[in-house]
């Protein structure tokens, strides 16, 4: 067993990112001279096809090793659905909401252990996923469908069970965002959220996906930048920050003994430019053992500079960075007992079959109220399939590397099928184009991403309804869409627009499949008539 000593003080609370295909010659330097924890990778920085991001990181723990270190820790939100930072050859699981839609937390392990293993197989070792937030705010703008649902023993039970299938395949979850970001209306990237709860509530809400994850054994945690002045007595603070938060609840009351890492420190709920590293120091004397940077090479060199007078000045105590230092070394170790596997895991037939079983057990019927279910059309019938261009709505988003894939998977059980493809924001210009199409149609179905937050499709499947052509809505996102356009009469929930849930939506469609999904959240305008059983 290597001594604490082997964690350098500065580079070992540092958590860095680069732009590149293979290690460039800064980081190899920094690996050498200056010890990081270890790297996060992107899907758009770092990520080509599988070979290249098995060699590249062979490559960074090749220099680890050469510099006598422990094996460096390499990580990715590698969550599913709406965000998959390790490419398309990966195993496209549709996400964490649809696995709440299926309520099976034996899935939900399964899922995890198959998604450790095509990370470990890439030599990733971190997951930071999942997310344990408990969606209560349908207009939040940043968890939504990243989410398990509203309900926080259902987050629980499946973040749970999650954690235990990554950490049974070698990689280390990391549950976040503590100590919940599921009830902001605010972005953290953009500024700082506010958990206005009383204790009472946060503890029977908020907390308690993380109580679950820390008796689920999590490796790690992420910090919301969210204010909490329930704990804190200040709106303005970011609980990343606070050590009332931090140590006295997370760690003293909650338990938690892992690694803490904070979210990304570029995002605009952390104090930027030069100020950077006193919200930077803050957060180590609060307890956080990680930050979490992005590629900027000035601010990665500003920060290290920073830490260094801040540890000569004595800001930071010895005793908390040798805490920190024995948490790193004991992850450090349990990761370097862990097996590869074989690269032929990734994308397997086993995983694809178990993405098409979520998929299929995801998928809800909220309403027919038309009767239209199962679909039995005239070959000649036409189908207007319409759906906007996917999009990244967040930071936090891998859509926009999916192709619009409605149409397709219709053709698969109808041949005449109109593909209409629109714009997220469409113009008044482009819903009147696309209402003159629809018209001569014999049946719609409409796809909608997040329209409850996007006023400009709500009134766009609003202007279709009005065309009194038989039609069938999907909310491909965030369930709340109903809201929005109340009046449809079929309405279904595929919580993805990955091709995998649209297969199971076509499927449904038809009667191959039976609708088996329960709706995890509560929709703000409740149907007149639900076909499904809430429990």
């Amino acid at each position: 067993m290597m001594s604490q000593d082997v964690i350098d003080e500065i580079g070992g609370r540092l958590m860095l990112a680069f732009e590149g295909l293979e290690p460039p010659p800064r980081i190899l330097d920094w690996i050498k001279t200056r010890q990081p924890a270890g790297f996060s990778l992107f899907r758009d920085k770092n990520v080509a096809d599988l070979t290249q991001l098995r060699d590249l990181t062979r490559d960074l723990q090749a220099a680890a090793a050469e510099a006598g270190q422990y094996p460096l820790l390499i990580a990715a939100d590698q969550e599913g659905g709406q965000l998959i930072a390790l490419g398309e050859d990966t195993t496209q699981f549709p996400g964490n909401m649809a696995l709440g839609a299926t309520r099976d937390s034996g899935l939900a392990r399964r899922v995890g252990r198959a998604i450790g293993l095509e990370m470990a197989a890439l030599g990733v070792n971190v997951n930071y996923a999942p997310d344990c937030d408990v969606n209560t705010n349908p207009d939040n703008p940043n968890v939504g469908i990243r989410s398990f649902g509203d309900d926080p023993d259902l987050v629980a039970t499946m973040g749970g069970a999650m954690i235990e299938g990554l950490q049974s395949a070698g990689v280390a979850a990391t549950a976040k965002h503590f100590p919940g970001n599921g009830d902001s209306g605010i972005d953290p990237h953009y500024g700082v959220p506010v958990l206005a709860h009383d204790l009472q509530r946060l503890e029977a809400v908020e907390f308690q996906p993380f109580r679950e994850a820390v008796e689920a054994g999590v490796r790690l945690m992420m910090t919301a930048h969210v204010g909490l002045p329930a704990l804190t007595g200040r709106a303005d603070l970011p609980a990343t920050l606070s050590s009332k938060v931090m140590k006295d609840h997370l760690r003293d009351r909650l338990g938690f003994q892992g690694l803490l890492i904070t979210d990304a420190l570029d995002m605009e709920a952390i104090t930027q430019g030069a100020g950077q590293i006193v919200d930077v120091i803050a957060a180590l004397r609060a307890g956080v053992d990680l930050l979490l940077l992005t590629g900027d090479v000035e601010v990665q060199e500003r920060i290290y500079a920073g830490l260094r007078l801040a540890f000569a000045r004595g800001l930071v105590r010895d005793q908390d960075l040798a805490a920190s230092a024995r948490r790193l070394l004991d992850l450090k170790e349990w990761l370097a007992g862990q097996e590869q596997p074989d690269l032929a895991v990734v994308g397997c037939q086993e995983h694809q079959r178990l993405s098409e079983t979520v998929a299929r057990r995801a998928i809800t019927l909220v309403r027919d109220e038309a009767n239209l279910l199962p679909l039995k059309l005239q070959p000649e019938a036409r189908i207007m399939a319409i759906m906007p261009r996917p999009a990244d709505l967040t930071p936090a988003d891998t859509s926009s590397t999916l192709e619009p894939s409605m149409a397709s998977v219709l053709r698969l059980y109808h041949p005449n099928v109109d593909d209409i493809v629109v714009p997220q924001r469409p113009s008044p210009a482009e819903m009147a184009a696309v209402r003159a199409r629809a018209s001569a149609g014999d049946l719609l179905v409409i796809g909608s991403i997040s329209a409850h937050i996007q006023v400009e499709q709500a009134d766009l499947v609003n202007e279709l309804l009005a065309l009194d052509i038989p039609a069938v809505t999907v909310a491909m996102r965030t369930p709340y869409d109903l809201a929005v356009y109340p009046q449809s009469k079929t309405h279904i929930c595929t919580y993805s627009i990955q091709p995998v849930a649209l297969r199971a939506l076509a499927a449904a469609l038809w009667g191959a499949i039976p609708f088996q999904g329960k709706l995890p959240v509560k929709l703000t305008t409740p149907p007149a008539q639900l076909t499904y059983s809430q429990s």
